[in-house]
């Protein structure tokens, strides 16, 4: 009998998340996507599920609330009991994008304070931390598995209105960098990928994102943004046997853009 491969990618119902996912079923996995979404977008988001599906055996999607722990417990039961006998996780990809975009300064709206701090750590960057926890105490961790997460150029550099999300990829970066020596004893990959300038959706809602972008544009030594497309397809270079010697990094996927 033969194993089916499983991803599983939180997130996965738009930008990066959805195109990792279309770029892993292109390759065999069968795939259990996470995502959290109002009822107005699901009929969108169920067609582009329909599509993944006519490639691959299996798709199981859940529009849940992957960082409530209750949830979370929940769902990996649900995934528990989805695998077949034998069949761990292979791949876990990170692509939650929850986070407050206000000032420091009241000079627009309200300013940005420790919950909204909190509220954006806990879902873009402590959630990976969770749920690599509670697949690895459910068993269901393959002695492979690779983890991969994404963080941008605002880790290092000031843009306006992004202070929470830049703490967060930080933060996401040290929880990388720590999970793949602590985790290295289970066999298990950790690995982040700073994005060049994207256009998704949750780009263009990040304060002056339209100026941001025709910078990118005349950085990047192609002269275009970076796509979902080129994303996906260096989470899926990693999720290969040859790239099991590679962990605790964060890879550029930019075209260069940050070189200037």
């Amino acid at each position: 009998m033969t194993l089916k491969k499983w991803a599983v990618i939180l997130g996965g119902s738009k930008g990066l998340g959805l195109a990792t996912a279309k770029k892993l079923a292109e390759h065999g996995y069968s795939l259990l996507i996470l995502h959290r979404d109002r009822k107005t977008d699901l009929p969108a988001i169920e067609k582009e599920f329909e599509s993944i599906r006519t490639n691959i055996s299996e798709l199981h999607s859940f529009n849940a609330d992957a960082i409530n722990p209750d949830k979370r417990q929940e769902l990996v039961r649900e995934i528990q009991d989805i695998l077949g006998e034998g069949e761990r996780i292979h791949v876990l990809v990170h692509s939650i994008a929850k986070g407050n975009l206000k000032p420091m300064l009241p000079s627009s709206g309200n300013i940005l304070g420790h919950q909204d701090f909190a509220i954006t750590l806990n879902a873009m960057a402590l959630s990976l931390y969770d749920w690599v926890q509670e697949i690895i105490k459910a068993g269901i961790n393959d002695k492979d598995m690779r983890i991969v997460s994404f963080t941008s150029e605002g880790n290092t550099k000031a843009i306006s209105g992004y202070g929470a999300v830049s703490a967060a990829k930080a933060t996401l970066e040290a929880i990388t960098r720590n999970m793949a020596v602590e985790l290295a004893p289970l066999g298990i990959k950790v690995n982040c990928i700073q994005a060049g300038v994207t256009e998704t959706d949750s780009f263009r809602v990040i304060p002056n994102s339209e100026q941001i972008k025709e910078h990118a544009q005349k950085r990047n030594p192609f002269n275009r943004l970076t796509t979902p497309e080129d994303v996906a397809n260096v989470v899926y270079l990693l999720s290969r046997d040859e790239a099991r010697w590679i962990t605790g990094s964060i890879i550029k996927v930019d075209g260069g853009e940050s070189l200037r």
